[in-house]
């Protein structure tokens, strides 16, 4: 007797409650899934770029490049990861960004830079013994999506500070709560302003009053007095608490005692000129970034955060005021929810499409699978790790108008079938015999069409991952649903009787008819028509732009600016200053923030950071809506280049996917330097020639002015030996 061949939906049929139980767990499981799964504006995806910053203290900009610039690069050739470096290199200070093939995986990007450090530590003998040290910063892409601007009115900024740290320390406590930093703190510095007559008059030096300070002011050990069963540690003052106890001690030189306030005027105060400056709405702020763990749902964790700033704002003294100008959980929030309604739209053009097609019996059993496909596909997508966010939100949308196919294709197979006479059971199983591996091959060629997505290896094809996986789940959990659970469900909601309606066609029956006789009888008109179609929507595609990734729908506004690569920070202040007076007048700007020095910390992770530089600054503008932002950034452009000729403003919007900056770039290079920078002054020459580019700037261009002081060796060794009286005699001798 010949074996029967396994039916899975005659299976389903034959465990109906065990079926039936599967469908109940898996529509709950759905449900919390769906509400355990991240909330996200964009997909994570690995910034593949370590700054590597180096010191050199004192060094000129020749000595930094040759000594240290330098012999970082060259060691880093050795990386079999590494795509390319670029540095930035300052008078003792050097910046190196490393940046890693785009075939690199982001699993295997911290072993990387493990490795790097490790190539670093080999060449670390190498350096002069005025070295500085390494700086490793592999976390790039740290961001804060939370982003806090404090501004006071008769408090010091020391205060303030103070203040804003104890903030911090109440966010870090939250579950959620991930990396924190304060934003725009000046240093304070003491300040010892000697008197060089005085200093003379009683034979001392700088140096020595400073080595005597040092030597008070040194942490050691006191020592441990033994009691018997208790031991007593011994602990000696004399450490400076603030510049008044600095004023006020006795300075020990040789066998003659001084007191410090009477050779030099100590003070407290700010670095100056300051590293960075940071302003909100023109107001001098300190800010608090917060960022969010990894993995955590963004909602949930704005939520949390907003409550426990309600409670801090409403704690904060007179004078102190608190302004929130990123909240990334906001963003989230709408930009879900705008999906979402998207998805709930499609999800009821599908169902009215189903119950004009096949009626309402029918219609509902297909509308049955849509929320049971997507409850699977949750359940897949949170134990994959996927959350929910720009791209996988449009993936589902995607999705919808073809995970109904397979469910649709096997209900009309029952109907049919049902119209011969078939049973219920009959006509369910049918499915599976006739239909399912034609579904499944259809199926896995529509997945097979998003595999360059899933196996692009740039940190494009990472952003865009989930595009691929959220199809590949929900087309093949449809499949599933469609010879698993829709047989279950057809024969317990369609007729057990159908009456044949193959005779009675309506009109939109009819004309279909006549076109199909129509193209099968002039079979060689039709396949030319769609070959010359398809000709001319190659043609067409020469008029559509091409682009990647579209700009983002968020309504910020960044403007860099730019100064003379030797600028001092007042002169970029200065240019700061007038954008934030020419945005004060505008009423589209509703906030900004403007940075001095630095670059606006990473709110998106598609956000292009620019190196930190005296000569550089940066302001976000945040804009009501898309209107007001273009308006406002036409107006921008406008001023920019009437008022601020020969300052680089370049006004832009922020990007989806991976950051890039400017869209054209050329790297010209050159073994001796001169050469270099009139080569690419003559490729800026010609690129400006083309209309469709703008805001063409050099990033290395101007010199620096130099004060050169010029010593006399020979001088020098013979004040050493001369007398004081005879020295200047000696010096006129030298030369």
């Amino acid at each position: 007797m010949r074996r029967r061949a396994f039916n899975l939906s005659d299976w389903a049929l034959n465990h109906r409650s065990f079926v039936w139980f599967l469908l109940i767990v898996s529509m709950i499981a759905g449900i919390l899934a769906y509400r355990n799964l991240g909330r996200e504006e964009d997909p994570n995806f690995t910034i593949k770029i370590m700054v590597i910053s180096a010191a050199l203290p004192g060094a000129t900009i020749k000595e930094t490049l040759d000594q240290v610039t330098d012999r970082i690069e060259t060691k880093l050739e050795e990386l079999d990861e590494l795509k390319f470096t670029r540095s930035v290199t300052l008078p003792g200070q050097s910046v190196v960004y490393v940046e890693l093939l785009p075939t690199i995986r982001g699993p295997q990007v911290p072993e990387v830079w493990q490795h790097v450090r490790n190539m670093m530590a080999d060449i670390r003998p190498e350096f002069p013994q005025e070295f500085g040290g390494f700086q490793f910063n592999d976390n790039f892409g740290d961001v804060f999506g939370n982003i806090y601007a404090f501004t006071a009115d008769g408090f010091t900024q020391a205060e303030l500070r103070d203040r804003v740290e104890d903030i911090r320390k109440q966010v870090q406590a939250l579950p959620a709560a991930g990396k924190t930093a304060l934003l725009g703190v000046r240093r304070e510095r003491i300040y010892l302003e000697f008197s060089a007559a005085r200093l003379a008059a009683l034979g001392l030096s700088q140096a020595e009053v400073l080595q005597t300070l040092a030597a008070q002011n040194a942490i050691a050990q006191s020592g441990i007095v033994q009691t018997g069963p208790e031991q007593v540690l011994v602990r000696v003052n004399g450490q400076f608490d603030n510049a008044e106890s600095i004023a006020a001690v006795n300075l020990r030189i040789g066998d003659r005692f001084f007191n410090l306030s009477e050779l030099a005027t100590v003070r407290r105060g700010y670095a100056d000129p300051p590293d960075a400056l940071f302003r909100y709405n023109s107001r001098e702020a300190i800010g608090l970034e917060v960022a969010m763990r990894q993995g955590e749902n963004i909602q949930t964790y704005g939520k949390a955060l907003d409550a426990l700033m309600e409670e801090v704002a409403a704690d904060l003294p007179i004078g102190i005021e608190m302004h929130k100008f990123a909240d990334q959980p906001h963003v989230v929030e709408e930009a879900v929810g705008h999906f979402v309604q998207a998805l709930a739209e499609a999800v009821g053009i599908v169902l009215v499409v189903s119950f004009i097609s096949l009626g309402m019996r029918a219609g509902f059993v297909v509308t049955l699978t849509i929320p049971l496909v997507l409850a699977i596909t949750f359940v897949v997508l949170d134990i994959w790790g996927i959350t929910l966010q720009r791209i996988s939100l449009g993936a589902l949308i995607i999705a919808l108008g073809l995970l109904v196919d397979d469910a649709m294709i096997a209900i009309e197979t029952m109907i049919s079938r049902l119209e011969l006479g078939d049973t219920l059971t009959e006509a369910a199983s049918y499915a599976w015999t006739s239909i399912a591996f034609p579904m499944l091959t259809g199926t896995l060629v529509t997945v097979a069409g998003f595999i360059p997505i899933g196996l692009n290896d740039s940190a494009a094809g990472e952003f865009t991952f989930s595009l691929f996986v959220v199809i590949a789940v929900s087309l093949l959990v449809s499949w599933i649903v469609a010879v698993l659970f829709a047989p279950l469900l057809g024969v317990a909601l369609l007729p057990k009787t159908m009456r044949h309606q193959g005779e009675r066609k309506g009109p939109l029956r009819r004309v279909f008819h006549v076109l199909l006789r129509t193209a099968m009888r002039f079979r060689w008109v039709t396949v030319l028509a769609t070959l010359a179609l398809f000709a001319g929507s190659v043609w067409g595609m020469r008029f559509v732009e091409q682009q990647f990734f579209p700009t983002s729908d968020r309504t910020e506004i960044i403007v860099d600016v730019g100064e003379r690569h030797n600028a001092s920070i007042a002169r970029t202040d200065a240019s700061i200053a007038r954008l934030d007076a020419f945005l004060a007048d505008q009423p589209e700007a509703k906030f900004w923030t403007s940075y001095v020095g630095r670059g606006a910390p990473r709110f998106v992770l598609a956000m292009d950071v620019p190196t930190p530089g005296p000569f550089m600054g940066q302001i976000v503008i945040q804009t009501p809506d898309l209107a007001a932002r273009d308006a406002l950034k036409a107006r921008i452009v406008d001023f920019a280049a009437a008022e601020m000729v020969g300052t680089d403003i370049y006004v832009k919007n922020l990007e989806i996917g991976p950051p890039v900056g400017k869209p054209v770039q050329y790297r010209v290079s050159s073994p001796d330097i001169a050469q270099a920078r009139d080569a690419a002054r003559g490729l800026a020459a010609v690129i400006a020639q083309e209309p469709r580019l703008r805001d063409i700037a050099l990033d290395w261009n101007e010199p620096a002015r130099v004060v050169r002081v010029e010593v006399d060796p020979a001088s020098l060794a013979c004040r050493a030996r001369t007398s004081r009286a005879r020295w200047p005699r000696c010096i006129r001798a030298g030369g």
